[in-house]
C-alpha cells in the first residue's frame, strides 16, 4: 500500500500513521545523467555515503542521448576569451559573465579528469587525417566562432555516461537506486513552521515495491535533467519531466527564467522515428538548411535572410526561423543538406546519425534529411551559485536542472555537458569544505520526517492521468512553443489552472504512483514556463513574444524569479 504527504500552504501535514522506512546518508543525488553521477562521483571521492536515486535504469537519460559533444578550449588557436565571448552572445544579454568565465576557465581541467577515467575522444587519426593524427578532433556548432567540441563520434554523451557509471560503481561508499523516483524533498521549516528553510532529503517512490522510502541527508543534489516532455515534440527522452524544478519550487527555493525554453532546430522528420535529434555537428561540417518554395522545384538555402552566420547561426535563430519558412510555405518539415560529404567519411564522423537516416530510408551522402525544431533545453531551472548553492540551505542543482547563469536567454550548443561536468566538482568541493557545518545543522530527531498516510485509496481510474498528460503538452506546444503571444499565454495560464486543481485532488484522494509523480511535475513546470513567459515583456533569445517583439535593455542580466507563494519579481543576475 502507498501513503502520501499533504502540502498544503507550504507547511507538511503530519497524518497520524507513518507506514515507511527512513534511509540515511551524507549525501543524496537525485538524477543520474552526466551531471549526477558527477556528482556522485565528486562526494565519493571524499569517503562518506551517497545515495544515488534515479527513475529508471542508470543510463536511461537525457545526457546519454547527446551527439556533438563537449565545448572546451584545448586548442593552441582557441582562448577562454572567445569561448565566454561567443556563450555571452547566444545567450541574449541574459548570461552572468562571472558564471560564464569560471565554468569556461574550469573546463580543461574536468576533460582531463574524463580522459584519466577511459573517456575515448574522437582522434583526427581515427578519421583518415594524416596531419597531427594523435590529435583530438574538434567540431564546431552553431554560435561557435571556433573548432573547440570534443566528441566522441556522434555518441558522446554515451561514452562519457558509460565511463561514470563504471567510476561510481567502482566507489563502494556509493549505492544506486534504480527505479526509485523522487516524490518530494524534506524540508525543516515545513515540519517547523518559522525555522530556516533547509533541505533535509526526499520522499521516494520505491517502483517496484509500491512503496515510498524517507531519504535523509544533510546534503540533497538535484540533477534531474531537463523537461522536454512537457512539450507534445521533443528530443528529450520520457523521464525529462522536470521534476527537480519542479520539487525545488514546491519546497520554496528561487526558480528563474523558466520562459527561455530552447527549440533544437533539427529533429529528424519521419513518421517511424520519434525523437531522433540530428547534431548540430552537421551544420559544423558545412551542411546547410533548405526549404522547399514549390512542389517541383529543388529546395533552396534561406538562412541567409535571418542571420551572417547563416545555418550555424544560434539555435533560438535557426529555430524561429525554420518555423517561418515553414508556416510562410505551408511546408511540414524543412531539410537539411550535407551531401557534399562523402558516404564513407559521414559513417566515420556519423556514425550513429548515417545508421538511423539509413533505417528510415534516407541515405545522407544522396538524400536530403527532413527535420523540424523540437523542445530541447530548459535555459532556466532552480537558481543556483557557480557551486551549485540553491536559495535553501542543504539543497544543491547541477546540470540542466539548475540555473547558474551559464546559458542566459539562450544556451550556445554543446556547452551543457561541459557545465555538467565542471559544476559539480565545484559544488562537491564547497559541500566538502563546509561539510562539518552542514552536518552541525541537520537536526538528530527525524522520527516525525516519515512519509504518512491519511485515507488515501487506489485510484478508481487512471484516464485523469493520460488526459491530463496529453493536454498539458498539446497546449504547450501549441500556445507556449516558438512563437508567443500573450493571447495564447493567458489560454494556458487559463488551462494549467483547471488541471492543477484536478491533480492536486487526485494526488491527495489516492495513492502515488510513478505516473502521477511525473504528471504532477510537468503541470508545476508548465506553469512556470507560463508564467515566466507572461512576466517577461521582451523578445530575447528563446523567448519571442509578438507583443513585445523587441528587447527591453533594462532587463539586460535580469532573471525572471519565481517563488511559491510570492508575487514574481526581477534579481540581477
Amino acid at each position: 500500500m502507498l501513503q502520501r504527504n499533504l502540502f498544503i500552504e507550504g507547511f507538511l501535514i503530519l497524518e497520524a500513521k507513518k507506514e515507511n522506512s527512513i534511509l540515511h546518508f551524507d549525501h543524496i543525488v537525485i538524477g543520474s545523467g552526466l551531471a549526477g553521477l558527477s556528482s556522485a562521483l565528486q562526494l565519493g571521492r571524499f569517503g562518506r555515503k551517497v545515495a544515488v536515486i534515479t527513475k529508471r535504469a542508470i543510463d536511461e537519460c537525457n545526457s546519454k542521448l547527446a551527439q556533438g559533444g563537449v565545448a572546451c578550449v584545448i586548442d593552441a588557436l582557441d582562448t577562454f576569451d572567445e569561448h565566454v565571448r561567443d556563450t555571452l552572445t547566444a545567450g541574449a544579454g541574459l548570461c552572468n559573465e562571472k558564471a560564464v568565465r569560471a565554468i569556461v576557465e574550469n573546463g580543461p581541467a574536468a576533460i582531463d579528469d574524463m580522459i584519466s577515467l577511459g573517456t575515448e575522444f574522437t582522434t583526427r587519426g581515427e578519421l583518415g587525417y594524416k596531419d597531427d593524427s594523435t590529435a583530438f578532433d574538434l567540431g564546431r556548432e552553431g554560435g561557435h566562432h571556433k573548432r573547440r567540441i570534443l566528441h566522441a563520434g556522434d555518441i558522446t554523451g554515451a561514452e562519457l555516461e558509460r565511463v561514470m557509471i563504471n567510476a561510481v560503481r567502482a566507489l563502494p561508499n556509493v549505492q544506486v537506486f534504480e527505479y526509485h523516483i523522487a516524490i518530494d524533498l524534506v524540508i525543516s521549516s515545513r515540519v517547523e513552521p518559522g525555522a530556516p528553510a533547509r533541505c533535509l532529503g526526499a520522499y521516494v517512490l520505491d517502483i517496484d515495491h509500491s512503496s515510498v522510502v524517507t531519504m535523509l541527508a544533510p546534503t540533497t543534489v538535484l540533477a534531474t535533467g531537463g523537461a522536454g516532455k512537457v512539450y507534445l515534440y521533443t528530443s528529450n527522452p520520457d523521464i525529462a519531466c522536470g521534476s527537480g524544478v519542479a520539487m525545488a519550487y514546491r519546497a520554496g527555493a528561487k526558480i528563474a527564467n523558466m520562459e527561455f525554453i530552447q527549440f533544437h532546430p533539427t529533429v529528424l522528420y519521419h513518421p517511424n522515428v520519434r525523437s531522433f535529434l540530428i547534431s548540430e555537428a552537421l551544420r559544423g561540417e558545412g551542411a546547410v538548411l533548405k526549404c522547399r518554395y514549390s512542389r517541383d522545384a529543388e529546395p533552396q538555402e534561406f538562412m541567409q535572410k535571418y542571420h551572417p552566420m547563416k545555418s550555424l547561426a544560434p539555435r533560438d535563430i535557426v529555430a524561429r526561423a525554420i518555423d517561418a519558412e515553414m508556416k510562410a510555405t505551408g511546408e511540414d518539415c524543412v531539410y537539411l543538406d550535407i551531401r557534399h560529404m562523402t558516404e564513407e567519411a559521414l559513417k566515420l564522423r556519423f556514425p550513429n546519425i548515417f545508421e538511423k537516416c539509413l533505417s528510415a530510408g534516407i541515405n545522407m551522402a544522396k538524400d536530403l534529411i527532413p527535420v523540424v525544431p523540437a523542445a530541447h533545453f530548459v535555459c532556466g531551472g532552480i537558481k543556483t551559485s557557480i557551486t551549485g548553492q540553491s536559495s535553501i540551505a542543504g539543497l544543491y542543482a547541477v546540470g540542466e536542472t539548475a540555473c547558474t547563469g551559464l546559458h542566459g536567454a539562450n544556451r550556445l550548443a554543446s556547452n551543457s555537458l561541459l557545465e555538467a561536468m565542471v559544476v559539480p566538482r565545484l559544488a562537491a568541493q564547497e559541500i566538502n569544505a563546509h561539510f562539518a557545518e552542514l552536518k552541525a545543522a541537520y537536526p538528530g530527531d527525524h522520527a516525525a520526517l516519515g512519509w504518512y498516510c491519511g485515507n488515501a485509496t487506489d485510484a478508481d481510474e487512471l484516464i485523469l492521468i493520460s488526459h491530463n498528460w496529453d493536454e498539458i503538452r498539446r497546449f504547450m506546444w501549441d500556445y507556449v512553443g516558438i512563437y508567443r503571444n500573450n493571447k495564447r499565454l493567458e489560454r494556458a495560464k487559463d488551462r494549467i489552472v483547471l488541471i492543477q486543481k484536478e491533480i492536486d485532488k487526485y494526488y491527495r484522494d489516492f495513492y502515488v504512483t510513478a505516473d502521477l509523480v511525473e504528471l504532477r511535475n510537468i503541470a508545476t513546470v508548465a506553469e512556470l514556463i507560463i508564467d515566466g513567459a507572461l512576466a517577461r515583456h521582451e523578445s530575447r533569445g528563446a523567448h519571442f513574444t509578438a507583443d513585445y517583439p523587441a528587447p527591453d535593455p533594462s532587463l539586460e542580466c535580469v532573471d525572471t524569479v519565481i517563488v511559491r507563494g510570492q508575487p514574481i519579481f526581477y534579481e540581477k543576475n
